[in-house]
């Protein structure tokens, strides 16, 4: 059984188990959390589809750790004008752990 679900933007194909890196979700290690925007369920009774998400469907999960993900370095140049910026950025996630799917 599968799922596919909409977070921060992006879709994921979850399973009960599976462990994801998600944008940053509000929330501490240890607790629980919701996944109502449900895009589409594989499981015994078939493959359904929403339009655009499923009714009454939702999966379940926890959050593993928050976290940032490793730097990055920007870098902007213009040639002959000396001009150059050098930043580094690093991404915010929230891992999390899914625990059940409900369709």
């Amino acid at each position: 059984m599968y799922a596919v679900i909409a977070t921060g933007g992006k879709q994921y194909r979850v399973s009960v188990g599976d462990e994801i890196f998600v944008e940053k979700l509000a929330g501490e290690a240890g607790e629980s959390l919701q996944f109502d925007q449900v895009l589409a369920v594989s499981d015994d009774k078939g493959f359904r589809v929403g339009n655009p998400e499923l009714e009454g469907a939702v999966v379940e999960g926890e959050i593993v750790k928050q976290g940032k993900q490793k730097k990055i370095i920007v870098f902007k140049y213009k040639a002959k004008k000396g001009y150059r910026r050098k930043m580094g950025h690093r991404q915010p996630y929230t891992r999390v752990r899914i625990t059940k799917i409900t369709a």
